[in-house]
């Protein structure tokens, strides 16, 4: 079974869903799942765990992300996207300037409504499901943080821009949002994910891509099993996406408690600093092997596990 972290080029047309399905045939393996869903008419950066580093999976929905998007205002669809049905058309009256400073409004932390086509679950059912069923149901706006909001092109009633966004920001929400401020409506055209925990679209690669690498590791090595090694360039070690966190290996005497996944006392690392205490950390067996991510613990005075990632 391969274990690492796969930056993978989600292409149009494809659901995340797809993505993991497509995968698992690729790869042999069923134990394989996605950090954050994308729509289907999105494309970028979808990072996939494989094996142990599924556990990563929660982790990495966590950051923060970048998109390009394409505004298109005038127009007001159910799906707050191009793809959607038009629900109305308006005259695009602002200037550039006026649109500039209606999207600047929008950075720092906001309030979202969740579109009703959305994964999201109310009551046990989806919210897109519900939509397509023709019922809309309340939804409780959500705090989210628009970090920044970068302009790179104004030609209206397009605007191109360039977004970085906390967890759970619905950019179709925003372009949906932006519109209405500005008294015309306005819809999400395009949407690229670009970077997320660690990995760009510079170094995202496309399933067929994806594909042909495995398949030239199998060819290379018939009677082998499909290793990370052998897709080196491809597969990333868990501990990739954790590369921000200080970093101790245990004691090898304390081995077994860490294999346990016991809380651990700062005196049983090879390395110590109080300002561990500030931040997670990466934890490493006596082989520099990635056990897991750890957080202090004042009341106990140890460090207790967030996530483990050994056998």
């Amino acid at each position: 079974m391969i274990n690492g972290i796969i930056n993978v080029y989600k292409e149009k047309g494809y659901t995340s869903h797809d993505v993991v399905a497509k995968l698992r045939g690729i790869f042999r393996q069923k134990k394989i799942g996605h950090t954050g869903t994308l729509d289907p008419d999105a494309e970028g950066v979808l990072p996939v765990c494989l094996g142990k580093a599924t556990k990563a999976c929660g982790l990495l929905t966590e950051k923060d992300k970048v998109y390009e998007a394409v505004l298109l205002l005038g127009k007001t669809t159910d799906t707050q996207d191009s793809s959607g049905n038009v629900l109305a058309e308006e005259e695009v009256a602002c200037s550039g300037k006026q649109a500039a400073e209606a999207i600047a409004s929008f950075t720092g932390q906001i309030k979202q409504i969740p579109p009703m086509y959305s994964a999201l679950k109310v009551g046990g059912k989806k919210l897109c499901d519900l939509a397509r069923a023709g019922v809309e149901v309340e939804r409780e706006p959500r705090d989210v943080t628009i970090f920044s909001i970068q302009i790179q092109e104004i030609s209206l009633p397009r605007v191109r821009m360039q977004v970085h966004c906390s967890k759970g920001t619905y950019i179709r929400t925003l372009c949906h949002d932006i519109g209405q401020s500005l008294g015309c409506g306005g819809c999400m055209e395009s949407l690229v994910r670009t970077r997320v925990a660690g990995f760009s679209l510079e170094n995202a690669y496309k399933l067929a891509e994806i594909e042909g690498w495995v398949q030239k590791a199998r060819a290379e090595n018939p009677e082998g099993a499909l290793t990370r090694e052998s897709l080196q360039g491809l597969v990333e070690e868990t501990d990739y996406v954790f590369l921000q966190y200080p970093s101790s290996s245990v004691k090898p005497e304390f081995s077994k408690l860490l294999y346990n996944g016991n809380p651990l006392k700062p005196e049983w690392l090879t390395e110590w600093d109080s300002s561990y205490q500030q931040s997670s950390l990466r934890i490493y067996d006596g082989n520099q092997v990635f056990a897991g991510i750890y957080r202090w613990d004042g009341d106990r005075k140890a460090l207790r596990p967030i996530q483990m990632f050994l056998p």
